[in-house]
């Protein structure tokens, strides 16, 4: 399944794959978000599986959001590759 994005206001929902292929929506979709957000919740509920381009995406947005003094949520179950990254830098 491919990578589907909805939003409303500051809340994303991804749905599908998040890999080397749906890399560009995803870019695309969240270049200069904080520009226009300080709060940005993103659901990763129904994405089924993410790549390491994805688990990178998904960090570089991390990093931004602290450089910026920005929010950024990540809410949802769906990818547990994503989890064990951050579990796995927080507990290096």
């Amino acid at each position: 399944m491919n990578l589907k994005i909805t939003s409303s206001n500051n809340f994303f929902k991804l749905k599908g794959i998040l890999d080397r292929n749906s890399l560009d929506l995803f870019q695309h979709e969240f270049k200069n978000i904080f520009e226009k957000v300080s709060t940005l919740t993103i659901s990763i509920e129904e994405v089924e599986w993410m790549d390491r381009y994805g688990v990178k995406a998904m960090t570089g947005l991390h990093n931004e959001a602290i450089m910026k003094n920005k929010k950024l949520s990540i809410i949802g179950l769906g990818c547990k590759e994503l989890y064990e990254h951050f579990k796995y830098k927080t507990t290096a």
